[in-house]
């Protein structure tokens, strides 16, 4: 096992309990509010978040014209963020993650909140008071919480604009990607590496924790008096291995049904299917958890992928 129980059962737990507050973002679908009109109650464009408010697609076409769209802005934001890396260029990467993180918060605690002009004002100023802590100075705790409400937040913008067939070849893409830069570049310990020690921000949970031995170890230093340096473990779960499943859900949860080839009954969407996709997402990841050993990078995404795929199944065959 990669890392002792406890913090295995820790991290398991913020990916679910993330994917959990991600299903009640995305079903309270914050674009979108009820008007009544000529006494028919409507669903009409926000106007707080029609700035933010991703297109909709009209028509099939729509969803491969979006799906180019996303892998072309994910082709660049991965060379921006390397070129930024490489020449550590620091004030830009962390004010690109202030903004970033700033929106995610808004949209989650927006959704999150009763929607009327005091709440609203408070989610403003706790997404800018959190984003400037967990950005510039910090904390660890703060870190952690916030990642839990920003992934629902980016999810939001991502979902209207794939289908059932684009989310699967973006899963499958992903997981190429992650398998190439964690096995063969190995640019994903690179950047993380750099964002943990130098950027001092990391996109992803990440838990500090000592081993048995390095605890006796600190105890005897105590009783001496004496000063060292030490070394603690970090175990950590890269933001992507968390948005990708909860994206992945959205989609699932917003379709009524898809007709499948060769004559196959339809895949039934909705909360149910959302529901088996994060267990199945969670199960993929518990089981790298299980089975990785301590002191080596995996990468997780063909892991939760696989998982995602045995919850489609599943789902299928029940529903």
């Amino acid at each position: 096992m990669k890392h002792n129980v406890k913090i295995t059962i820790i991290l398991v737990s913020m990916f679910l309990i993330t994917q959990f507050i991600g299903l009640y973002v995305l079903n309270s679908d914050p674009f979108h509010t009820s008007v009544e009109i000529n006494g028919t109650t409507q669903l009409t464009e926000n106007p707080i978040l029609s700035w933010l408010a991703p297109p909709e697609a009209q028509t099939e076409s729509d969803f491969s014209t979006y799906f180019v769209s996303i892998i072309v802005a994910f082709i660049f934001s991965i060379i921006i963020l390397f070129l930024l890396t490489r020449f550590k260029i620091d004030i830009i990467l962390k004010i690109w993650f202030f903004v970033v993180v700033v929106i995610a918060l808004f949209i989650s605690f927006y959704s999150i909140f009763p929607k009327f002009l005091p709440l609203t004002i408070l989610a403003s100023l706790s997404a800018l008071v959190l984003g400037f802590i967990k950005i510039f100075k910090r904390n660890f705790l703060i870190h952690n919480l916030t990642e839990l409400l920003i992934y629902p937040g980016i999810a939001t913008i991502f979902i209207p604009l794939l289908n059932f067939w684009s989310i699967i070849i973006l899963l499958v893409i992903i997981s190429i990607y992650d398998i190439w830069a964690v096995w063969h570049s190995g640019i994903m310990q690179k950047m993380a590496k750099y964002q943990i020690d130098k950027l001092k921000v990391f996109s992803g949970f990440f838990v500090p924790y000592m081993s048995k031995k390095l605890r006796m170890k600190i105890n005897k230093m105590k009783k001496s008096k004496k000063k060292k340096l030490v070394r603690v473990h970090l175990a950590i779960l890269g933001g992507g291995d968390v948005i990708f499943p909860l994206i992945t859900a959205g989609v699932i949860m917003k379709l009524d049904k898809i007709n499948l080839p060769f004559g196959l009954k339809p895949f039934i969407g909705g909360f149910g299917s959302a529901l088996f996709i994060v267990f199945g997402a969670t199960l993929g990841l518990t089981l790298l958890f299980m089975f990785s050993e301590k002191k080596k990078f995996y990468p997780a995404m063909p892991f939760i992928t696989a998982g995602i795929f045995a919850g489609m199944i599943l789902s299928y065959l029940i529903f």
